[in-house]
């Protein structure tokens, strides 16, 4: 039987009636967590226009998260802030780019990642079925705060303007940007491209690529654990997350992603609740869903909502 059309696709992923108010609590308990941040000068990474830092925060579960910060070296009156957050196999890059375009950037490295590892490293594969049979004990709940405290860290610098903060990102970036911005009613502007972790459930059946079967091979080990794997995830699946997304938001997906089905990009779009939204879909792109030309549209939102 041949597939139906990416974006006709109904998404069997349920929505839990307490969803919001974990995510309420989780972030109370992050919030009562002092921030400590620590910036460090980048001679060697900077550049005479751009200033390079490394830094630290303190987050959730007292977690010591690392993260690289780029801003223009001459600027007048605050800057727009902007949080680029990673795929599941990338390492953050030194945000200078998005610098030289006039913003505070901020690449944060969650949980798990290269300088963020000392006190949680359960590798590659392993972070997406970590604690999968507790909301509790899942990995993307530290995960989805590290994101989060890059806010915190944004709204803490004094260069920052805060009424002006985005996110960014593609793949597990992607899925990074919908639930920040979910989380996060801060955020003015979001970009996310080929979004992960979004229909995690149906991303099983939808494809047999790496990371989604991590979890049908633990399931195929666990197959008593199916439904506490159900019931966790949907607390952290974008389509769950994105009806409390009310900031102008865009979406690119490609229609032959193998990575990250379409289906459920399309599944997670129209469950946003922002009226101000727009879908991108290529067709005849995987994973990269069009980014080298995509790449300008994020440009041309992002300035038009954070530094216009």
């Amino acid at each position: 039987m041949p597939r139906a059309a990416a974006d006709q696709y109904v998404s069997n992923i349920r929505r839990p009636d307490d969803i919001d108010r974990f995510w309420e609590d989780v972030l109370a308990e992050t919030a009562r967590i002092p921030l400590d941040p620590e910036v460090i000068h980048d001679p060697m990474r900077s550049t005479d226009r751009i200033d390079v830092y490394e830094i630290f925060f303190t987050s959730l579960d007292r977690v010591r998260i690392a993260g690289w910060y780029a801003v223009p070296r001459h600027h007048d009156g605050p800057l727009p802030g902007l949080l680029q957050v990673p795929g599941y196999n990338m390492e953050p890059p030194v945000p200078k780019v998005w610098a030289g375009k006039g913003y505070a950037a901020l690449s944060v490295a969650p949980r798990g990642k290269l300088r963020s590892n000392r006190q949680f490293n359960p590798g590659y594969p392993g972070l997406l079925t970590y604690g999968m049979v507790d909301r509790n004990t899942y990995s993307y709940r530290g995960f989805y705060m590290d994101a989060c405290r890059g806010v915190d860290f944004l709204l803490a610098r004094d260069e920052v303007d805060g009424d002006h903060i985005g996110v960014t990102g593609h793949s597990q970036g992607g899925g990074l940007t919908v639930s920040t911005a979910a989380l996060r009613p801060e955020i003015k502007a979001a970009a996310a491209g080929a979004p992960y972790l979004c229909g995690y459930l149906d991303s099983i059946e939808l494809t047999d690529a790496y990371p989604y079967q991590e979890i049908a091979d633990y399931l195929r080990l666990y197959p008593e654990r199916r439904e506490q794997v159900e019931n966790t995830l949907a607390y952290f699946d974008g389509i769950n997350l994105a009806p409390s997304i009310t900031c102008p938001i865009i979406v690119s997906v490609g229609l032959q992603d193998s990575t990250c089905p379409p289906e459920t990009g399309f599944a997670m779009f129209n469950a946003i609740g922002s009226t101000d939204k727009r879908m991108y879909a290529y067709d005849g792109h995987g994973h990269d869903a069009n980014n080298h030309e995509h790449g300008a549209v994020v440009d041309a939102f992002m300035a038009q909502h954070l530094q216009a």
